[in-house]
């Protein structure tokens, strides 16, 4: 798999993130469902703690992608749903470091949604990955 940074500015790559990204030679393409804070039995963790439900959800997402035999590195899309985009801009440096160190700055949506579907949560992740 080839990927190229589409970035007509520059800005965003200050945020941990490209505006495009052309991906060629694909063989197979990951649609992740939206991970959130849950811990393996189905269970809410971390509420009102959007840091620590930010880095649950990047762990989850991450044994998603693991399962398939990918990793973050492969993410290509990445949206971001939370229900305080205030409350999580000062912790998003937990998810912008995982994707450093994982080496990609994949296309990024934030969005500002009213609630989530599990009570409590504040934040959801859905990705999409090639390998």
């Amino acid at each position: 798999m080839e990927r190229t940074a589409v970035n007509p500015v520059t800005w965003s790559l200050e945020l941990g993130f490209n505006q495009g990204e052309v991906v060629s030679g694909q063989t197979r393409t990951l649609y992740c469902s939206g991970q959130t804070s849950m811990d393996a039995e189905g269970k809410p963790r971390h509420e009102g703690d959007i840091a620590a439900q930010l880095a649950l959800s990047v762990d989850n997402l991450e044994a998603v992608l693991a399962e398939a035999g990918m990793s973050l590195a492969n993410l290509v899309r990445l949206t971001v749903y939370t229900t305080d985009v205030d409350g999580l801009f000062p912790h998003y440096g937990v998810l912008a470091a995982r994707l450093g160190a994982a080496g990609v700055a994949p296309a990024t949506t934030m969005l500002g949604v009213s609630r989530l579907a599990i009570p409590g949560q504040l934040v959801e992740l859905e990705g999409t990955a090639v390998a």
